[in-house]
């Protein structure tokens, strides 16, 4: 993981900040009131800058299993001077052992759709070690459900996805929740967002 990351470094994902403030008002009724907050997935890393200054009395672990986002979540985090942003860790959520032991809150925005079906195995499994019994896992993405009509702007973005990666694709909610099942993780809460998005809570059993 690099030290230092430069201007150069920055990742600039346009999404953050058309989602950033909605995500954080429902974080503001999920999240803990005090403890450390490990995001999976981090990316460009400014999602979690931004709820690092909203949210500045819980402590933020950001990863990401790729370098060029570790790089650009240092860049960001040197430009951000939060005390509360502990440095990015290369972390791959479909790995059998990560380099934390326990977090009172898990966080993962678009990754699912974005990876192969291990990594959300992964991403449960990994939760499920480091939660206490209520503590929550919660996601952000675009999903499709049961008996739910999905967007057009979701179909034509899920076959984009497939025809870029076969293991990619939006994943239906139903699968989602057996798997959060059987990692010992209870459905809490779901919450429609803008774009055809959706926000789910999970809670450690």
């Amino acid at each position: 993981m690099p030290a230092d990351g430069g201007e150069a470094d920055k990742r600039h994902a346009p999404a953050t900040l058309r989602n950033r403030d909605a995500i954080a008002a429902v974080l503001a009724d999920w999240l803990p009131a005090a403890g450390t907050v490990i995001e999976v997935a981090s990316g460009s890393g400014e999602h979690v800058i931004h709820f690092a200054a909203a949210f500045p009395h819980l402590d933020w672990q950001p990863s990401d299993p790729d370098p060029a986002g570790l790089a650009s979540i240092v860049a960001w985090r040197a430009d951000a001077w939060l005390a509360n942003v502990a440095p990015p860790i290369a972390l791959d959520a479909s790995a059998s052992d990560w380099p934390v032991d326990r977090a009172d809150a898990v966080l993962c925005i678009n990754m699912i759709h974005i990876s192969p079906w291990e990594a959300t195995l992964g991403l449960f499994a990994g939760a499920a070690r480091l939660l206490a019994s209520g503590a929550p896992l919660i996601l952000y993405g675009p999903y499709t459900e049961p008996d739910v009509p999905t967007a057009a702007s979701n179909l034509d973005f899920d076959a984009n996805l497939r025809a870029r990666d076969p293991a990619w694709g939006l994943r239906d909610t139903d699968r989602v929740k057996s798997v959060a099942r059987d990692a010992g993780l209870a459905f809490a809460e779901r919450r429609a967002m803008p774009a055809n998005n959706l926000m789910l809570l999970f809670r450690r059993t």
